[in-house]
């Protein structure tokens, strides 16, 4: 919950940054009348947000025995609900600040990408499905195929998502242009950017479907060791199944955001840094490009290391305590909670300090060594492999 806390944390201030940022540059720009209704737009949105997603947690709404398709649909109708919200509140936001209206729709085109993102992965993640079935049919025959299928159903599942961000970004800039012809690509990058504060606007919802798994994880647990009837156990069984394609609905969007948001970043850094047009055949684009698309994978592999290091350590300490503290399985003496704590936050403060690095001092090293053409060529490159390999990860981990 908090790393995806986090990360969504990052995806939905970024991209109010971004649009706030170009929208200082469109007070500037000619035929622009809006003044700084640019730069408040995306902050009202953001506020128009939080009220919408108050009211769609109102919308939950089930009965006891429900399938877990209706428990899917319950919550897809609360951010549904919310997102129906968030568009009176831009129209009515957009209107009243004087902000062309093409700016509203890109807004739309980013609850629109943003709920077909929800949708697509919901489909490859939910286990009523046939991706998950087919996953599941592979196992019959050994762990083999069944990585096998899992990692084929996961980058099946990129398909769609960088499909719908593809369009967004190509709908988004064209209805910028429209709006602004005379401030040029910058308005295409405003625009793009209100669709990722768009696309999170009812981070509120999503967020919160998100972090039911864990608890309905644990409450799980909790009926399991109290011996409560088999039908909590059910209930809980069911909760928790959803609670895994909620995580990786959450994880869509915050994917889906980031792409919209590093893109508006992109054209703001190029702005700043005089980039008028980028060859990628020149000496020092492709090559930052590669390394850029290298970046995801290495970090990926840093952190994945991380984590299997402090999971080793911990089932040692496990090991240990079962060995050496006597009564630990016949409940009359109680483990070492916090060594097992403790060993889990050193891993991870310690563990993190060369992936943390890598991300800060690569794009200075970068700069440095290839100028300011070969950095922005790394940016799209590890904007491009880290969107794929985010959500093939994501969804075959879903």
């Amino acid at each position: 919950v908090a790393g995806m806390g986090a990360d969504l944390f990052e995806s939905y201030v970024g991209s109010i940054i971004a649009a706030a940022a170009l929208g200082v540059a469109l007070v500037l720009s000619p035929r622009a009348d809006a003044g700084l209704g640019f730069v408040s737009l995306p902050f009202l949105i953001a506020a128009g947000g939080i009220i919408a997603s108050l009211v769609g947690t109102f919308l939950v709404k089930t009965e006891e025995n429900a399938t877990q398709e209706q428990l899917l649909a319950t919550l897809r109708r609360s951010v549904w609900g919310a997102s129906g919200i968030v568009l009176v509140f831009s129209l009515l936001f957009v209107l009243l600040s004087g902000v062309p209206f093409y700016f509203f729709l890109s807004i739309v085109v980013g609850l629109v990408a943003g709920n077909g993102i929800a949708w697509f992965t919901e489909y490859y993640t939910a286990y009523t499905n046939k991706p998950t079935r087919s996953i599941a049919d592979a196992a019959e025959t050994g762990p083999a195929t069944t990585i096998i299928q899992g990692i084929a159903v996961g980058m099946n599942s990129t398909t769609a998502p960088v499909l719908i961000v593809a369009v967004a970004m190509l709908m988004s800039m064209w209805l910028g242009y429209q709006a602004l012809p005379d401030a040029g690509i910058t308005a295409g990058l405003y625009a793009v950017a209100l669709a990722g504060v768009g696309m999170l606007s009812t981070l509120g919802v999503t967020l919160a479907t998100d972090a039911y798994g864990p608890v309905a994880d644990n409450a799980g647990g909790i009926a399991e060791m109290a011996h409560l009837p088999p039908e909590v156990r059910q209930r809980t069984d069911a909760l928790d199944s959803l609670g895994n394609t909620t995580a990786a609905t959450g994880k869509g969007f915050a994917i889906g955001s980031a792409v919209l948001t590093a893109l508006a970043l992109l054209g703001a850094y190029m702005d700043t840094a005089g980039i008028e047009t980028l060859n990628v055949l020149a000496p020092t684009v492709l090559p930052g490009m590669l390394i850029g698309a290298m970046l995801p994978f290495l970090f990926t592999a840093l952190t994945m290391t991380a984590v299997g290091k402090a999971a080793k350590e911990i089932v040692l300490e496990v090991r240990r305590q079962f060995k050496e503290i006597a009564g630990i399985m016949e409940g009359t003496a109680k483990p070492d909670y916090a060594r097992a704590v403790d060993i889990s936050t050193r891993s991870a403060l310690r563990e993190m300090i060369v992936p943390g690095l890598l991300a800060v001092i690569t794009p200075v090293v970068i700069g440095f060594l290839l100028g300011k053409e070969g950095l922005a060529g790394m940016l799209i490159g590890a904007i491009v492999a880290g969107f794929m390999l985010a959500v093939m990860m994501a969804n075959a981990g879903g």
